[in-house]
């Protein structure tokens, strides 16, 4: 993290750039976490609040992203940007540990939309597997689409336990990262994986902008990059069945 924060008596004096920040230009609260101590040691990242306005807070380049156009990812710019230390969010030094007490929250999250964007697509599939006809009935009645179906929708229906698992245990307060990764990383798969399904299903129509189902496949991407890769999912899940 190269973004800095250094005091200035009751003020902190913040540099850098922050990338990939959803809302990084409209939002008009930011909370930020910048570098406060020497690079490699430890609590050397503390978090603040900075409002929309502030001198030496700007948005920068937009980004031109293959989905999820509808939400706006953007870079931000610190320049001698100067927060007052009344908002500073917890104690110096806090933020690296911060940070990985929300992530566990917003993996659940990215599950959830994961969930969403596949039955999107699910329904798209079995509504036009109804109505398109070949060889004089719906395609429906081909074990080749209504397999992908059938796929469809056990995925969907076991990614949304697992989210619903980790979500309870969020709600009631206990450990849950585990749970969180392997809900994330599933769904998010799943969302793909139902996506590409269902564009195969709408044949040539699925590749085009006149049926919904190119957006989901586009927006389904994102689920296995944000709040961290399937493959990070995957680093985590593994530490905690090593635990034991």
């Amino acid at each position: 993290m190269r973004c800095t924060a250094v005091k200035e008596g009751n003020e902190w004096v913040v540099n850098g750039t922050k990338n990939w920040i959803t809302h990084g230009i409209s939002g008009n609260i930011a909370v930020v976490v910048a570098r406060t101590g020497e690079p490699r040691t430890r609590n050397n990242a503390t978090a603040f609040v900075v409002e929309r306005g502030t001198p030496g807070f700007s948005g920068g380049k937009k980004e031109n992203k293959l989905g999820m156009r509808a939400s706006e990812t953007a870079e931000m710019i610190f320049d001698q940007c100067r927060i007052p230390d009344e908002n500073r969010l917890g104690e110096v030094g806090d933020g690296f540990r911060q940070a990985l007490a929300v992530l566990d929250g917003g993996r659940i999250s990215i599950a959830a939309l994961s969930i969403g964007i596949a039955r999107g697509a699910m329904e798209a599939a079995i509504q036009y597997s109804k109505e398109r006809h070949q060889f004089d009935q719906p395609i429906s009645n081909f074990q080749g689409i209504s397999f992908k179906l059938a796929d469809m929708a056990t995925e969907i229906a076991a990614a949304e336990l697992l989210t619903f698992q980790a979500a309870d245990l969020k709600s009631r307060h206990l450990p849950m990262t585990r749970q969180a990764a392997m809900a994330k990383y599933f769904a998010s798969e799943v969302a793909v994986r139902t996506a590409n399904d269902a564009v195969q299903i709408f044949g040539g129509y699925g590749y085009t902008k006149d049926f919904p189902v190119e957006k989901f496949y586009r927006d389904s991407k994102l689920c296995t990059i944000g709040e961290g890769t399937s493959e990070i999912q995957k680093i985590v899940i593994a530490r905690e069945v090593l635990k034991g």
